[in-house]
């Protein structure tokens, strides 16, 4: 972070720097953490049997070794880094694993993540691709499955009451992050966009109540410190999966530009949507994570012509263009991934049918690339004016 002389954002960025840290403090006073892979898996049911949900995410600075003797290759590059450290010990702390079905990289490699950590508790929760009526019922008894599941894991009966507790905590976090993101839309905006992603990560890796409490002295030392990140000739989004470290949204800031706003997980994706408040909290929970989250990995039945459909799949992006005031975007996609590698020539097109320019990056999730990305990068920023 950028303000030394704050303990607030000198704890965000210790959390960023040793992802775990605090999990792993709290495991050895005897908390029990579950790991999870994407967005997709509902926190609030880890949350409300008494565990800390707790992100496992990659590292781009530690070569892929260990991963690649039980994993296929063509496996997603991050998945396949979240568990080379994994088997390394780095999150030797985990008491259990929870896995949704989000993409095939994910949820085909459950089974070779239970077998190989060998943790107390594990469970696939069963997210289908498709939101209409009959899937969302479907969903909510995948979800009571969990509930249950991991219930009998705590040896606890899951409430409503319990449920909606953790709504409600993760909503206040949920509501934190979108203060944050409204603190970039002046010019020049008041944290970067590598501030932004440490937040982000730290967030990922620490329970949800000290999020909850930590976010808001996050949000007031920003808007106080005299230290406000410079003016800078163009304001870029970043459109992909999962970036979980700042060394390509540094590339871009370094490159000239601020990057203000995203269509990510940890990001805009994964925290603007809210659980809404409902009589049985899994009905809430279920229509967030089916309908509210808009990733490649969920199909959207087409609606009306081929442009409204569009609109409808990515129309988000283009008013966070608008509302962010937004020079560029940047399309930033692993290999491998099939969900958003799909979605690139219709997602391309569109933005760029809307007036905004495109650079469209595959990449792997690792250091070793930035070279060449900065040299792209600049390139685009060149040609944007």
């Amino acid at each position: 972070m950028t303000d030394s002389s704050s303990n607030v954002l000198e704890l965000v960025a210790n959390y960023y720097k040793d992802y775990g840290c605090r999990a792993r403090e709290l495991h050895e006073q005897g908390r029990k953490v579950i790991g999870y892979l994407c967005a997709f898996t509902p926190v609030e049911i880890i949350t409300a049997a008494g565990f800390i949900p707790f992100r496992i995410k990659g590292d781009v600075n530690e070569p892929i070794t260990r991963a690649d003797t039980q994993m296929e290759t063509i496996i997603c590059p991050l998945v396949r880094s979240a568990f080379d450290i994994t088997l390394k010990g780095r999150y030797g702390f985990l008491d259990g694993l929870v896995i949704p079905h989000a993409c095939d990289s994910i949820s085909r490699t459950y089974d070779i993540w239970k077998y190989s950590l060998d943790v107390p508790y594990a469970h696939l929760v069963n997210l289908p691709h498709s939101i209409d009526d009959s899937s969302l019922e479907f969903y909510k008894n995948e979800l009571n499955t969990f509930r249950r599941s991991i219930g009998n894991y705590a040896g606890k009966e899951i409430t409503d009451k319990d449920l909606a507790q953790a709504v409600g905590l993760h909503n206040r976090v949920r509501t934190s992050i979108k203060e944050l993101y409204e603190l970039r839309k002046s010019d020049p905006p008041l944290l970067t966009g590598s501030e932004m992603t440490k937040i982000l990560v730290a967030v990922m890796g620490i329970p949800p109540e000290e999020s909850a409490e930590l976010l808001p002295g996050v949000i007031e030392d920003i808007i106080n410190r005299k230290n406000t990140p410079v003016k800078q000739p163009h304001r870029i989004m970043v459109v992909g999966a999962e970036v979980d470290d700042t060394a390509f949204i540094d590339v871009i800031e370094d490159s000239g530009a601020s990057v203000v706003v995203d269509d990510l997980c940890p990001g805009t994706r994964e925290y603007f949507p809210m659980v809404e408040i409902t009589a049985d909290p899994v009905d809430g929970i279920a229509e967030r994570y089916l309908r509210g989250i808009k990733c490649g990995r969920t199909y959207r039945e087409v609606k009306g012509t081929y442009d409204e459909s569009l609109d409808d799949r990515f129309g988000h992006i283009m008013r966070a263009v608008e509302e962010y005031s937004v020079d560029g975007v940047i399309l930033y996609i692993y290999m491998y991934c099939d969900p958003y590698g799909f979605e690139v020539p219709a997602m391309k097109d569109y933005i760029e049918s809307k007036g905004t320019p495109v650079l469209y990056i595959e990449d792997q999730y690792s250091q070793s690339t930035i070279s060449r990305l900065r040299t792209r990068v600049q390139a685009f920023l060149e040609m944007i004016g």
